[in-house]
Protein backbone atom coordinates (compact mmCIF):
# COMPACT_ATOMS: atom_id res chain seq x y z
CA UNK A 1 0.00 0.00 0.00
CA UNK A 2 1.33 3.35 -0.71
CA UNK A 3 1.54 5.83 2.12
CA UNK A 4 1.11 9.38 1.82
CA UNK A 5 3.43 12.39 2.14
CA UNK A 6 1.22 14.38 4.63
CA UNK A 7 4.03 17.19 5.63
CA UNK A 8 4.44 17.16 1.26
CA UNK A 9 0.80 17.69 0.89
CA UNK A 10 0.30 19.54 3.33
CA UNK A 11 2.74 21.91 2.66
CA UNK A 12 1.34 22.00 -1.51
CA UNK A 13 -2.24 22.38 0.23
CA UNK A 14 -1.61 25.02 2.44
CA UNK A 15 1.14 27.35 0.82
CA UNK A 16 0.85 26.32 -2.70
CA UNK A 17 -2.74 25.97 -3.01
CA UNK A 18 -3.46 28.57 -0.52
CA UNK A 19 -5.94 26.44 1.52
CA UNK A 20 -6.91 27.09 5.53
CA UNK A 21 -6.26 24.13 7.36
CA UNK A 22 -9.72 23.39 8.05
CA UNK A 23 -10.51 23.14 3.98
CA UNK A 24 -7.48 21.21 3.79
CA UNK A 25 -8.63 18.53 6.16
CA UNK A 26 -12.44 18.61 4.64
CA UNK A 27 -11.07 17.77 1.17
CA UNK A 28 -10.63 13.79 0.34
CA UNK A 29 -7.42 12.39 -1.41
CA UNK A 30 -9.15 12.81 -4.68
CA UNK A 31 -10.20 15.66 -4.06
CA UNK A 32 -6.69 17.38 -3.08
CA UNK A 33 -5.08 15.35 -5.89
CA UNK A 34 -7.81 17.04 -8.30
CA UNK A 35 -6.69 20.20 -7.07
CA UNK A 36 -2.90 19.97 -7.33
CA UNK A 37 -3.20 18.72 -11.05
CA UNK A 38 -3.17 14.87 -10.77
CA UNK A 39 -4.98 12.12 -12.23
CA UNK A 40 -5.53 13.46 -15.62
CA UNK A 41 -5.48 10.61 -17.02
CA UNK A 42 -9.18 10.20 -15.12
CA UNK A 43 -12.02 9.41 -17.21
CA UNK A 44 -15.35 10.40 -16.98
CA UNK A 45 -17.99 8.26 -15.88
CA UNK A 46 -19.11 5.57 -19.03
CA UNK A 47 -23.13 4.58 -19.96
CA UNK A 48 -22.97 1.82 -18.00
CA UNK A 49 -21.89 3.03 -14.51
CA UNK A 50 -24.46 5.51 -15.21
CA UNK A 51 -27.02 3.14 -15.71
CA UNK A 52 -26.32 1.08 -12.29
CA UNK A 53 -26.36 4.13 -10.53
CA UNK A 54 -29.84 4.91 -11.75
CA UNK A 55 -31.05 1.35 -11.07
CA UNK A 56 -29.47 1.55 -7.10
CA UNK A 57 -31.14 5.26 -7.04
CA UNK A 58 -34.05 6.17 -8.18
CA UNK A 59 -35.54 8.97 -8.87
CA UNK A 60 -38.61 9.60 -6.95
CA UNK A 61 -42.01 10.43 -9.31
CA UNK A 62 -44.30 12.66 -7.69
CA UNK A 63 -47.75 10.65 -6.14
CA UNK A 64 -45.39 7.27 -5.63
CA UNK A 65 -45.12 8.58 -1.63
CA UNK A 66 -47.13 6.82 0.68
Amino acid sequence: MERFDWPALMRAGLRGLGLRPGEFWALTPAELRLMLGGDSAARPMGRARLEELLAAFPDEVKGDRQ
